[in-house]
């Protein structure tokens, strides 16, 4: 406390700065949440794309895998033909 400037004039001086400094933490904390609250949508959202594209991923190489399949299958029946015919 000052000793030049009366203790009444310094009380009020405390008192009606209070709300002022309540308000500014008020606000940081306000745009602190806010701020985590958009970290956590992008991480959600980073998330979840992750696992649609994982699905798809899965649902490419099962495709993939069954096309696989039938080529070989085709395949070998033409050798098949081919060697029938050489045979002849």
């Amino acid at each position: 406390m000052d000793d030049d400037t009366p203790v009444v004039e310094q009380v009020t001086d405390a008192v009606s700065g209070a709300p002022a400094a309540t308000s500014e933490a008020a606000t940081t904390v306000v745009k602190t949440v806010r701020k985590a609250k958009k970290a956590v949508k992008k991480a959600v959202k980073k998330v979840g794309s992750k696992k649609k594209k994982a699905k798809k991923a899965a649902k490419k190489s099962a495709k993939k895998a069954k096309k696989a399949a039938k080529k070989t299958a085709k395949k070998a029946a033409k050798k098949k033909k081919k060697a029938k015919k050489s045979k002849r």
